[in-house]
């Protein structure tokens, strides 16, 4: 099918969609298509989760789906890929010769994979898709296709870097796309001023954009109340080494052995599933935690609003990977729900020690206790926290106010899509 519109249309490269993890992708493709940016979205992977957020339902854009496997799909990217370098044989031989570079440097067979999708979009799902500009979001996959797709057929890319994405990629391949790409959005100050660093004197145009939430969403806030036993904590993250989560768990095992009454809960899924829930029954805390999974955020809210603490160990993995600032502590502070995080990358920038929340250094779960002690038994700290945070977040994470300064750089630097501002 092809769409029959003489409108330019922004083409975003995702990881996969729909994501449940990646709310704040899917709010922004949803606030700029409200904005007046006609979207089409090319996923290089098919959804993995049985559901969905109430607001991708909202969302209007077309949805094309790129071959995940180069196995199973090896007849039609090569079909493709094979009558793109037989119109535009120079253009092509050039974009092998950028592979075999990257591929050199890495030895990531990913890279050739990332050219035999790129041909496939352009020469299959481009042409009369009135896409004029393509933005991929997140530095490593996606914006590799968005580069080779760029070169094989004349049209800028431009791509947000996050956190793991920034942080675990070559630093060389990363650079180089920089130098590529129109231009770069990232969404902490802390990543802004590494990807800066990293492109030196290059002349790349980079923009901070937090991730902001839909403040009426949460405007209805949490139950200004003293807690009391059993206390309800709450984690929500994906199962992963970067959460720090082993630490939290060790938190509240020194809770439960200063006799605090309590029940955690733990929303979520990832790799370290297995691992977590084992060390659950390692540290006796069955009683007292339990895992809920992967919820949807309407799911997610109503345990915001009966929970007394949100706790989060985030911490640098052994490969790098670590977090910007999770969505999670903006949605909590938003809510009043108080928070404790630990100082690590751009958290600081959110959470104010003492003022918007409680930081501990990661990995220490006995400070990270006694943080959490102290919300429960200081009141005036309590409505410090729930006031300020509150005040935090409607300041700087708006994202009603943040899609408009997104939309001020498209209408800057993409002036094929004709926006007004």
């Amino acid at each position: 099918m092809i769409l029959q519109t003489t409108k330019p249309f922004l083409g975003m490269i995702l990881k996969g969609y729909p994501r449940i993890s990646e709310t704040f992708i899917s709010n922004e493709i949803l606030l700029l298509e409200r904005q007046g940016i006609p979207i089409h979205i090319f996923s290089m992977r098919r959804p993995r989760e049985p559901f969905s957020h109430k607001s991708v339902q909202q969302i209007k854009a077309r949805v094309d789906y790129l071959p995940e496997s180069i196995l199973e799909a090896l007849p039609q990217l090569l079909f493709y890929n094979l009558v793109l370098a037989m119109k535009k044989p120079g253009v092509y031989l050039r974009a092998i010769l950028v592979m075999f570079r990257r591929f050199l440097r890495t030895h990531n067979s990913a890279t050739i994979k990332h050219l035999l999708q790129a041909g496939y979009l352009v020469q299959k799902l481009l042409p009369g898709s009135c896409v004029v500009h393509l933005h991929a979001h997140f530095a490593h996959s996606p914006s590799s296709v968005a580069m080779f797709a760029s070169h094989l057929s004349g049209i800028d890319f431009s791509f947000t870097g996050h956190a793991k994405d920034i942080y675990t990629s070559n630093p060389l391949q990363l650079k180089e796309k920089m130098a590529k790409a129109r231009f770069v959005v990232t969404c902490t100050e802390f990543n802004r001023h590494h990807l800066s660093t990293l492109a030196g004197n290059g002349d790349v145009s980079l923009y901070r954009m937090y991730h902001g939430i839909d403040l009426d969403l949460f405007s209805g806030g949490k139950a200004r109340r003293n807690p009391t036993a059993p206390y309800q904590f709450i984690t929500v993250a994906r199962l992963v080494p970067k959460k720090g989560l082993p630490t939290v768990y060790r938190a509240l095992q020194r809770l439960q052995r200063r006799g605090i009454d309590f029940q955690h809960t733990l929303i979520g899924d990832g790799d370290d599933r297995d691992k977590l829930l084992t060390l659950i029954r390692d540290l006796d805390l069955s009683g007292s935690c339990r895992w809920a999974g992967t919820l949807t955020h309407e799911d997610v809210m109503d345990y915001y609003r009966r929970s007394d603490i949100f706790v989060l160990g985030c911490e640098q993995a052994a490969n790098g990977d670590q977090d910007g600032i999770p969505n999670v502590f903006v949605e909590c502070l938003a809510m009043g729900l108080p928070v404790v995080g630990t100082r690590l990358s751009a958290i600081p920038e959110l959470i104010e020690d003492g003022k918007t929340g409680l930081l501990v250094q990661p990995g220490n779960d006995e400070e990270m206790a006694g943080a959490m002690l102290r919300i429960l038994t200081d009141t005036q700290l309590q409505e410090q926290i729930i006031h300020s945070g509150k005040e935090r977040v409607r300041r700087a994470f708006n994202n009603k106010d943040l899609i408009e300064d997104l939309f001020s750089v498209y209408c800057k630097e993409v002036p094929e899509l004709k926006l007004k501002p």
